[in-house]
């Protein structure tokens, strides 16, 4: 059984004790130099604090859960860890490089991300394996670097995994959001990455496309060993059974963070949302809440 969160003041993040021997038991990754590191991270626009002295680790097959109110800082946080957005403070280190000391392009090379916002940042006339493709060199257009056979078929592979190979020559633009979202989810898979960075991947879904989704990245976790991954998301429901931490921002700050078992409470989610709410865990392993 995992042991309970350690509880600090209101001022600290919730954490579970990283010399605990059952946590290193059941999360023996710990023992392995980080995929990703963020240290004291702050980030300003003008007179407004989006993060406030934010620190997160993401070890190799860590599966995090980023979770928080609309405008807690998900996405700033997301966009910094994946090198698109600098912090005004901090220190961002992606599989032992250092953001400032190594070349942005190698850092970017093993970070996946995915964003709701990809489809429109986009040219509608790329085809789906194009959009994998692409992924090798972090771009999103194949005119900005030389491909092979071997690159298309790799692309190709990664919608099978996907179960989406089908669509390889088909435009972006004439995809289903569904169908658009296993495309850039295969994306994902193109390079090695060492983490995996999805912000609200079930955005633009329905319903049963969230659902197909959910399980296409539970079956992407379980696949995909040694590789970190974390999810932003504003909605319990959402969250993988495989996932293993997370970490919970309210307006800006880190409240809570550490192995989802035990942490994920109506007191931490109530304290999240500023709502009071209830969680419960059913037997698929999936989370549901409501007010309460």
């Amino acid at each position: 059984m995992t042991p309970a969160p350690r509880i600090t003041s209101p001022s600290a993040p919730r954490s579970v004790d990283s010399d605990d021997s059952t946590t290193l038991e059941r999360y023996p990754s710990r023992l392995v130099s980080p995929a990703l590191e963020l240290h004291n991270i702050s980030l300003h626009r003008d007179t407004t604090v989006i993060l406030d002295d934010v620190t997160w680790v993401v070890r190799p097959d860590e599966h995090w859960i980023i979770l928080g109110a609309n405008g807690s800082g998900k996405t700033s946080l997301m966009r910094i860890a994946a090198l698109y957005l600098h912090p005004s403070a901090g220190e961002v280190v992606v599989a032992g490089g250092r953001l400032g000391s190594t070349d942005i392009r190698s850092l970017r090379r093993r970070v996946a991300y995915m964003s709701a916002a990809l489809a429109t940042e986009l040219r509608p006339q790329l085809r789906a394996f194009e959009v994998v493709m692409t992924a090798k060199h972090a771009a999103l257009e194949a005119w900005w670097h030389t491909y092979d056979d071997a690159d298309r078929t790799r692309a190709v592979a990664c919608l099978g995994q996907l179960g989406v190979a089908h669509l390889a020559d088909r435009e972006i633009s004439a995809l289903s959001s569904g169908e658009q979202q296993r495309v850039f989810l295969a994306r994902t898979r193109m390079n090695d990455p060492a983490v995996i960075l999805l912000d609200e991947p079930s955005g633009r879904l329905d319903l049963g496309g969230r659902e197909q989704l959910i399980g296409a990245l539970d079956e992407t976790i379980a696949s995909d060993s040694g590789v970190a991954t974390a999810i932003v998301t504003h909605h319990v429901e959402e969250i993988p059974t495989r996932a293993t931490h997370l970490l919970a921002l309210k307006r800006g700050k880190s409240i809570a963070s550490g192995p989802i078992t035990g942490l994920l409470t109506a007191e931490l989610l109530s304290e999240t949302f500023e709502f009071p709410l209830r969680v419960e865990r059913r037997d698929d392993g999936r989370f549901s809440a409501r007010a309460g």
